[in-house]
């Protein structure tokens, strides 16, 4: 059965290094889908791939044609954004790359978020894993165009601000009432231990703290350089923290 993993996160906090790291992990036990849903498309980078098109990118070109009345009525649009999802979709080893780039434009156009819902989801289900890259808003779980997720992942920085980024999407989720199994809190960049005043922030916004990141001097190095998570080393610190909360939370 295929394990549904979100991560999600404020900008700048290291959500798509850690999205990267584990769905590398991920792809060394089974077969991954890895979904880009941060309109700031950086996870190909993380992952070392190329991408020539977006999911969104689709839905906007056919979106424009029917309202400026190009659209060819012959074609089925169901067909049409099926293959376009397949067109988009980056083969690696291991891991399938899926991006779905920018949001919805002005008036949004529903018939083919269902449509697109349908074929997201009909996909997934080929996949042991399937590991979401989403933005700070969690707009892509909120449309609930993926289906069920088993776990997420809230990445925080060592700041107040990013706890408080955290918990109020953790309440998002539980207003949208979203299908979410285990949710958690990881807090990225932790020099040593992580402060008393922050373990209390997050205690007192009933958050469960799955793991604290430690700062790795090597990831620094490689986002200088725009270099892959998987140039990163065996023994890096970082990676071997995201191995150690998969493997607490049931994910290996």
């Amino acid at each position: 059965m295929t394990k549904t993993i979100a991560v999600a996160g404020k900008g700048g906090t290291g959500k798509t290094t850690f999205s990267a790291i584990l769905i590398q992990l991920l792809a060394a036990r089974g077969s991954v889908l890895a979904i880009d849903a941060d309109p700031s498309t950086n996870l190909h980078m993380a992952l070392g791939l190329n991408i020539d098109g977006t999911v969104g990118d689709a839905r906007e070109e056919m979106l424009v044609a029917i309202r400026g009345g190009s659209w060819d009525v012959s074609l089925d649009k169901r067909a049409y954004l099926d293959l376009k999802v397949a067109e988009s979709l980056v083969e690696s080893t291991g891991l399938d790359l899926l991006v779905m780039g920018r949001p919805e434009g002005p008036g949004c156009y529903c018939a083919a978020n269902n449509m697109l819902r349908a074929n997201i989801d009909k996909l997934t289900r080929s996949y042991d894993y399937v590991v979401i890259d989403n933005e700070a808003g969690l707009e892509h779980l909120s449309r609930q165009m993926t289906r069920d997720v088993d776990y997420l992942f809230l990445v925080s920085d060592t700041s107040l601000r990013g706890i408080v980024a955290a918990s109020r999407a953790q309440e998002l989720v539980r207003e949208l009432k979203s299908s979410v199994g285990k949710i958690g809190l990881v807090v990225n960049r932790v020099p040593g231990e992580l402060p008393v005043e922050l373990r209390q922030a997050v205690a007192d916004r009933g958050m469960s703290l799955w793991a604290s990141l430690p700062q790795d001097p090597a990831v620094a190095a490689l986002d200088a350089h725009g270099g892959a998570i998987g140039d990163l080393p065996a023994d890096s610190p970082l990676r071997l923290a995201v191995g150690q909360v998969a493997h607490e939370v049931g994910l290996t």
